[in-house]
């Protein structure tokens, strides 16, 4: 096929599917239309056709992906993507104002660019800062609590040919620039890499949290993260342990007997049964009911079962005294059958499709008038509309 593609993006476009598994390159999908959307500054209806001709996939597998994320454009955006939040925090914070001050600068809407084809603008249903709201973004990178005159300076800053500083991260690239990045590929260009921290509001609930002493108990971040088979394995040692038949209970005592003068000996007045013996359940938690262990291996209805929020008459799955569902024997045909049959019977056969109230008789009576050319209050539907010129 012909594309504008070069060589340069099409040895990137295979460096991109060389990182995933042989059997998964389909996985390379969401990089490589960043990549073509480098190229373009947008991904055009070529770009759908190289990933799917370089994926051995069909277009519209492609195109199903390109117009689900918001990331990839579908037609021509300008050299500065600015997005202005208008969600709910940033919206109730100014949010609204700012897009609208651009928007009368630029004289341009939602999803539209400037004649010269520098800036687009959007709005942005959430750029997820909303310690930093009201926020907009160039090409992803934040400017943070900005006011209605503020982000017009950042735009007039742009349209002179300048590239504002971000209030995090590193000086502003144009929006294919970007998109190499998305891609993968590191960006080289000088000072592209800044050193930063978070800033106050995002560390706002630590310090409330030295301030009050509040902390993880028992937490050790350099605790390893096991691995399947060495979760898998623990599982199973655990369930093997479960599954020891219990001790057997050690024999009741004997009632006491008399002494030597025919005393009997004094019981435990306490209601203790001696101070060897532990206490029972009972006594331990105040319940008499006995204590079900759910089974490991839960079926998947069981497992939406206990999803759910149990009303007042519900006991709470795996509860004490509670006896969780297992899966059963499938129904034996006749079974099956009795039970089809039963629901027949209680419903009455599904209709031919036709929407509600129209009847045969009407449609038979409407049929038969058509075929002898009068309507059904016998006027000639030639002259219907009483004109003499038929309809």
């Amino acid at each position: 096929m012909t594309t504008i593609f070069t060589e340069e993006t099409r040895l990137r476009a295979r460096e991109i599917i060389a990182r995933y598994p042989a059997d998964r390159s389909r996985s390379a999908l969401l990089p490589l239309l960043h990549l073509v959307q480098s190229e373009e500054g947008y991904v055009s209806p070529a770009g759908v056709e190289f990933c799917a001709e370089v994926l051995g996939l069909n277009k519209a597998q492609v195109g199903a992906v390109a117009t689900f994320y918001t990331m990839y454009k579908r037609k021509p955006t300008g050299d500065y993507l600015v997005s202005v939040c208008t969600n709910t925090m940033c919206d109730v914070l100014g949010g609204q104002v700012v897009y609208d001050t651009l928007a009368e600068h630029l004289g341009v809407g939602h999803e539209e660019t400037t004649a010269d084809g520098k800036i687009t603008l959007e709005h942005a249903e959430c750029l997820a800062a909303c310690d930093y709201g009201p926020v907009m973004t160039v090409n992803y990178d934040f400017f943070d609590n900005v006011e209605p005159q503020g982000a017009l300076g950042v735009v007039q800053e742009l349209q002179a040919g300048g590239r504002p500083m971000p209030t995090r991260g590193a000086r502003l690239c144009t929006l294919k620039e970007m998109a190499v990045q998305l891609a993968g590929f590191a960006d080289e260009r000088d000072g592209a890499v800044a050193d930063g921290g978070p800033g106050e509001p995002s560390l706002r609930g630590l310090r409330l949290a030295e301030q009050h002493g509040i902390s993880v108990p028992g937490y050790d971040p350099k605790t390893p993260i096991r691995s399947k088979a060495e979760a898998d394995r623990a599982a199973a040692e655990a369930k093997a342990e479960a599954e020891k038949p219990a001790p057997t209970p050690e024999k009741a005592p004997e009632p006491a007997k008399a002494d030597a003068t025919g005393t009997p000996a004094k019981a435990d007045t306490a209601g203790n049964a001696g101070a060897a013996e532990p206490a029972t359940p009972a006594a331990a938690s105040g319940s008499t009911a006995p204590d079900v262990t759910a089974p490991d291996d839960k079926s998947p209805q069981v497992r939406t079962a206990e999803t759910r929020q149990p009303d007042a008459r519900t006991a709470v799955a795996d509860a004490p005294g509670t006896k969780v569902p297992t899966d059963g024997p499938a129904p034996a045909p006749r079974d099956a059958r009795a039970a089809e049959a039963a629901g027949a019977a209680a419903n009455p056969p599904a209709g031919d499709g036709k929407p509600a109230g129209d009847a045969a008789g009407a449609q038979e009576r409407n049929l038969k008038d058509a075929e002898a050319g009068t309507d059904a209050d016998g006027a000639d539907p030639a002259d219907a509309n009483g004109t003499g010129v038929r309809k």
